[in-house]
């Protein structure tokens, strides 16, 4: 009966089966036919070698693929070894909103399509978070110290701690590391972002301590190779008619005791010839106070050079400096003033700025497709400011649909330097009928606006003290721009980079710190080493306050609470609007 068969019963025997095998592996092997007593093999059989041999072909080739992969991903990674450069690029204050602005003004303003894009909308990569360790919303000195040190750290702080120790920053690290070093700004060299990178202080307001420390008057000594901005009233001594210092120190004297050349006006840096004319180490300072708004710098091109040429002539002199060297360098630019913009509430200041920036921007993106080594840049936002937004309801009926990028292109200069103008000329206490006249003529020449309210030019002559927020409205209200704020707001800003495949670790969605963790790691150096070194050498070093008092070398600990709401730079743009600058000179003013 079937059902009493073994089940293997029709197979043959196990030493007859591994006969079979054995010899049909050899044909397999040698291409020696097997000798069965059938004759030619069955399909059957043929099809399945033909299997087999396609499964090794596809695994090698699998394989393969596999390691070129692998190789590929290695030789993007951000810690890759060899000679290698590194932009970093700050649009301080610049929020997603300002890219709208800027990119429908250009568009009006060349009569270009709807699909016309800036330079830097082709390289967006991803975003960061901006919040800071005492505050939702982010101040400048935090913010750069989470780029420079890769931490998070209290509003006010310039690379230390939320407990007051120094952290040690890219740059630092970057010099001791063997490569060379630069900041290239248009705000003051001693302001918050600059500072991050090569200063420690536990109150930014301390500009005048910064400006010795970027110097070399710090346990470190000398760490940047080049300085280009504004900011010259901190390094001069308070006996000179344009000083902002609380003493009488010279630190241009001291900065060329470190060895630093020293220039500052356009005549100088033009005989610097591009870069190639350019002595290390280099302090450029070409205002006494901020690089004036571009708005206002494109009619002084023969006073102050452009974000753009500093750039320009940074990278030609790192990269010819370091030919022959096996290290590169670390450059970090920053479009400062687009931030001030977003707190004196101008659009039309702001939309100049920003193309500023997308122009050098530009710049590092032609050097580095020409330089021969190796490089990447990567762009980024310490925060928005001003909470700018492309609408603006101008009445309580239904608002309409709409935003108007013609006013911006019709004014001429930036509401700062129109109320400037307005206070000198106030100085030489003109007649009430002179004081009209010269307010209608600032709105209808400086701003472009015809269509002035009776309203408007009584509240200038009124309210003098307020004539730059009053000049902004003009502007923004008529182009419908809208603003929440005169302060920074907490909006996550975009990330930018030449490479996206080398800034891989930025793609997506970011905080601020893994900004500052790229940058150490793509360099390859070591910032602990540094931070430990400053703590080591600076645990004995004092220094003098303001009030001749003892303090250590980072100067003094904000008091209680002062971190949060009590520094000055807050207040500046609340409740009456009043500006600094009116009652201590413009070189102290806009503590951003």
């Amino acid at each position: 009966m079937p059902g009493d068969r073994p089940l293997l019963a029709s197979r043959p025997s196990s030493e007859l089966s591994n006969d079979r095998d054995i010899e049909e592996e050899d044909a397999l092997l040698t291409g020696k036919p097997t000798h069965r007593g059938h004759g030619a093999r069955s399909w059957k059989f043929w099809r399945e070698v033909g299997l087999f041999v396609w499964a090794v072909m596809a695994t090698t080739f699998a394989i393969a693929i596999a390691v070129v992969f692998q190789q590929s991903q290695t030789n993007d990674s951000p810690s890759m070894s060899g000679k290698k450069n590194l932009v970093f690029m700050v649009s301080d204050g610049m929020g997603p909103t300002s890219l709208s602005l800027t990119r429908s003004f250009l568009q009006f303003q060349n009569g270009a399509p709807w699909s016309e894009q800036l330079v830097i909308d082709q390289h967006m990569i991803g975003q960061s978070r901006t919040r800071s360790s005492s505050s939702l919303i982010t101040d400048s000195a935090a913010g750069a110290t989470a780029f420079s040190c890769a931490s998070k750290s209290y509003n006010g702080a310039i690379s230390v701690t939320p407990d007051h120790e120094p952290c040690g920053t890219v740059l630092e690290a970057a010099k001791k590391a063997g490569y060379m070093t630069g900041l290239v700004v248009t705000t003051r060299i001693t302001d918050a972002t600059p500072a991050c990178f090569a200063a420690h202080v536990n109150m930014r307001s301390e500009e005048d301590r910064i400006a010795e420390q970027m110097v070399g008057e710090y346990p470190l000594g000398r760490v940047v190779d080049l300085m280009f901005g504004g900011g010259r009233c901190h390094f001069l001594p308070n006996s000179t008619d344009s000083s902002c210092r609380a003493d009488n120190k010279d630190v241009v004297g001291l900065a060329k005791k470190h060895g630093f050349s020293y220039i500052s006006d356009r005549k100088a840096f033009d005989n610097l010839k591009g870069g190639s004319g350019l002595e290390f180490p280099m302090l450029g300072l070409f205002a006494d106070g901020d690089i004036p708004y571009e708005i206002d710098r494109r009619n002084e091109n023969d006073i102050y050079p452009s974000l753009h040429e500093m750039t320009q002539v940074a990278l030609t002199a790192l990269s010819e400096a370091t030919r022959d060297s096996d290290k590169g360098f670390f450059l970090m630019v920053e479009g400062s003033r687009i931030d001030h913009a977003g707190h004196h509430n101008d659009p039309a200041a702001q939309v100049h700025e920003v193309l500023a920036y997308d122009k050098a921007f530009t710049t590092v993106l032609d050097f580095l497709k020409k330089d021969k080594t190796q490089g990447v840049m990567v762009s980024t936002s310490d925060h928005e400011t001003g909470g700018l937004a492309t609408a603006r309801q101008l009445h309580t009926s239904y608002p309409q649909y709409l935003w108007y990028p013609g006013p911006l292109a019709n004014a001429s200069h930036s509401a700062e330097r129109l109320s400037v103008e307005y206070a000198k000329y106030l100085a030489n206490e003109p007649s009430d009928a002179a004081k009209t006249t010269f307010v209608v003529d600032s709105i209808t020449n400086g701003l472009g606006i015809e269509d002035h309210s009776d309203d408007e030019v009584t509240n200038l002559l009124k309210d003098p003290d307020t004539a730059l927020y009053q000049y902004a409205d003009m502007i923004s209200r008529r182009s419908q721009t809208g603003w929440s704020t005169h302060g920074h707001s907490a909006a996550d800003v975009n990330i930018y980079s030449s490479d996206p495949k080398i800034a891989s670790a930025l793609v997506g969605n970011h905080e601020n710190t893994e900004v500052g963790d790229f940058l150490r790691n793509y360099l390859g150096v070591d910032v602990e080493a540094v931070t430990e070194e400053l703590k080591a050498k600076g645990k004995e070093l004092k220094t003098l306050d303001v009030n001749g008092t003892e303090v250590g070398w980072m100067g003094p600990v904000p008091a209680e609470g002062q971190r949060l709401d009590g520094q000055t730079h807050l207040a500046t743009y609340g409740g009456d609007f009043k500006k600094r600058h009116l009652l201590h000179g413009r070189g102290c003013d806009c503590q951003h």
